[in-house]
């Protein structure tokens, strides 16, 4: 696994590219102390949204689609924060877990069980705990989505890495397949202002290519949402859930259309619309700075002594197609359905 050099403290770093951001690298004196107490304003004015959700998201844990007589549901566990968890949705079909469930029981016309053990507020840290929870039964596929509270943290990226490559670790070694969504582009979210969202900005993209390098090293496949949305949040509001930090149910559809091609190409679902447009092979660090500024990207680890873990480390770029088009998810499964099922 990579070792990534300890960053500078995260406030001091902040503090240097909002005054760069700002002057443009000219004297600081009496500018960058200004500029430095505007951050610090702009950050506790954004904190009263930011980190601190109002509600807690739908509950979305069940099964999914209607499988075959006997046949043995696959095991969807989603882990990671409240982008995750779907806080935002005012109903559960509409959050993240059953989006991607239902997706998967649609297209693999199997039925699927949910587990979502992501938690609001969570960091990288706390994924231990929820790998824990998840592995209380086998795990056949796994989504993860995380980094956005190691920013507003400030938790130092190696640190955050290292505790991402060790829950990607623990999933794989358990035999599931992983796809995480890298950190969002935080300099998206409306209630920061400048020069705060410079800041965000550049942490969180910082993070999200640390996050890609580590993630395939471990054997999983990072998504780079990076500001996926952020174009889109700018000209259709409607995509902000209430808070305007977290996406509303359309939001959320976005991101999983882009996560899910690449969970389902991974367990052999061919779908044509979902089809990669564009595969290249370049070392990880590069892959990773590529996807940090390209939004929906999938970088994968190849197998064998060139992979990302060996010599070489060397991933995989591949440029999916949204999955759009495909119609409705299947929806919960009917109580009586399973037990019938079950039985």
């Amino acid at each position: 696994m990579a070792r990534f050099p300890l960053p500078p403290r995260p406030g001091r770093r902040a503090r240097w590219v909002a005054t760069k951001a700002v002057y443009g690298g000219g004297g600081f004196g009496t500018a960058a102390a200004a500029t430095v107490a505007l951050v610090r304003l702009e950050a506790h004015l954004a904190r009263n949204v930011i980190g601190r959700p109002f509600e807690q998201a739908p509950k979305a844990a069940g099964s999914y689609g209607r499988g075959r007589r006997g046949e043995k549901p696959l095991h969807l566990a989603v882990l990671g924060d409240s982008a995750a968890a779907g806080l935002g949705c005012e109903r559960a079909e509409e959050t993240p877990g059953a989006l991607f469930a239902g997706g998967i029981a649609r297209d693999m016309r199997r039925r699927v069980d949910l587990d979502v053990v992501a938690v609001s507020g969570a960091r990288s840290a706390h994924l231990e705990v929820q790998v824990s929870k998840a592995l209380r039964r086998p795990v056949d596929l796994a989504v993860v989505i995380i980094g956005a509270n190691d920013v507003t943290h400030r938790v130092p990226v190696a640190a955050a890495c290292r505790d991402l490559a060790k829950a990607v670790k623990r999933l794989r070694d358990a035999g599931a397949v992983v796809v995480v969504g890298t950190c969002p582009d935080l300099g998206t979210v409306k209630p920061l202002l400048q020069p705060l969202r410079t800041v965000a900005r550049v942490l969180s993209r910082r993070l999200a290519r640390a996050q890609t390098v580590c993630v395939v090293e471990a054997g999983g496949i990072a998504v780079s949402l990076g500001d996926l949305l952020g174009d889109m949040f700018t000209n259709e509001p409607h995509l902000w859930s209430a808070d305007r930090f977290h996406p509303s149910a359309d939001g959320y559809r976005q991101i999983v259309d882009a996560m899910l091609p690449s969970l389902l190409e991974h367990i052999g679902v061919d779908i044509p619309v979902s089809v990669p447009v564009s595969a290249t092979v370049q070392d990880v660090t590069v892959a990773a700075s590529v996807a940090s500024r390209e939004p929906g990207l999938a970088i994968e680890t190849i197998e064998g002594d060139q992979g990302a873990a060996g010599q070489g480390r060397l991933a995989r770029i591949v440029r999916r197609l949204p999955l759009v088009g495909r119609g409705a998810p299947a929806g919960p499964t009917d109580a009586a359905e399973l037990t019938d099922a079950d039985a």
